[in-house]
């Protein structure tokens, strides 16, 4: 009987993610897996997002959030930062992973770079992509930003703002976005003092926007919902930051679209065609009269 109730449980997890496709790629010597997120009617400038994921790695709750975004029109590609036989078994296996790509920040660009590469080749326009990061994902995408890579901005759901001391403020060209958790006992006073700071003489563009009673991971259900562990789900904060985001996304898509409320894949030729049609038949009629 229980086998017999696991299998529509079974079929509805595989049609909630049928449509992502699985993509192994290579960066240096290590083969990654990560997914693409092909969107049925794709935006007039075919935007992309690239989405990466906390320090566990690839989780449904990435997944989720690429297929969200196609369904809004955006390309998405969930990057695979660790490499198959790398992933991490547990949270401390999951710290010294994302510790390593902390420290070592260049090679935690380059597995990025590749992932970038991978969102532009499932068709998206390698002049209108947007980097997101979640947790340690969140740090990924400030370093993007860092970096210089040809983003259009970058966004960190409760990340961490803070990089090492000897690492010179430089210019941050592309816009930023931060949300966070107001009661995040994970990001130090300091390095929020020092992520303005840096922000301030990198003359970014940028935006930070806290959430009242969150904590660290406030948009990961799987983190559960007590605070006092210091990483817990908050509903609210998760929704009022996904729509900052939206707004913040379609800002920069709008930037390179033309004004007016076409539908996505809409060319408006056909809609000129018709109304010019539509004027003349008038035309013909009045004189008839």
């Amino acid at each position: 009987m229980k086998k017999i109730m696991m299998l529509p449980i079974l079929l509805f997890t595989a049609a909630a993610f049928a449509q992502l496709k699985p993509v192994s790629y290579i960066e240096g010597s290590q083969k990654l897996n990560g997914f693409a997120a092909v969107p049925d009617q794709p935006r007039m400038k075919k935007a992309g997002v690239l989405i990466l994921p906390a320090w566990m790695g690839i989780n449904d709750h990435s997944k989720e959030v690429a297929q969200k975004l196609a369904k809004e029109g955006f390309y998405a590609f969930v990057a695979d930062i660790y490499g198959e036989g790398n992933y991490p078994k547990d949270t401390k296996e999951a710290g010294e992973r994302a510790g390593y790509y902390k420290k070592n920040y260049k090679e935690y660009v380059k597995r990025i770079s590749a992932a970038l590469d991978q969102l532009i080749a499932s068709g998206a326009d390698a002049n209108n992509i947007v980097v997101i990061g979640y947790c340690f994902g969140g740090t990924g995408a400030l370093e993007a930003a860092r970096a210089g890579l040809n983003v259009k901005g970058v966004v960190s759901f409760h990340g961490g703002l803070g990089k090492d001391a000897s690492r010179p403020n430089g210019e941050i060209k592309t816009k930023v976005l931060v949300l966070h958790g107001a009661d995040d006992p994970y990001v130090p006073a300091k390095d929020i003092e020092d992520f303005m700071k840096e922000m301030k003489e990198g003359k970014a563009d940028w935006q930070m926007v806290y959430y009242s009673g969150a904590v660290h991971a406030f948009t990961e259900k799987e983190a559960g919902d007590d605070n006092s562990k210091g990483a817990a789900y908050n509903a609210k904060a998760d929704k009022r930051s996904w729509n900052v985001f939206m707004d913040f996304l379609r800002e920069i898509v709008q930037e390179r679209e033309k004004p007016g409320k076409l539908e996505p894949g809409s060319t408006g030729r056909k809609k000129a065609g018709t109304e010019k049609a539509a004027e003349k038949k008038k035309t013909k009629e009045t004189e008839e009269n």
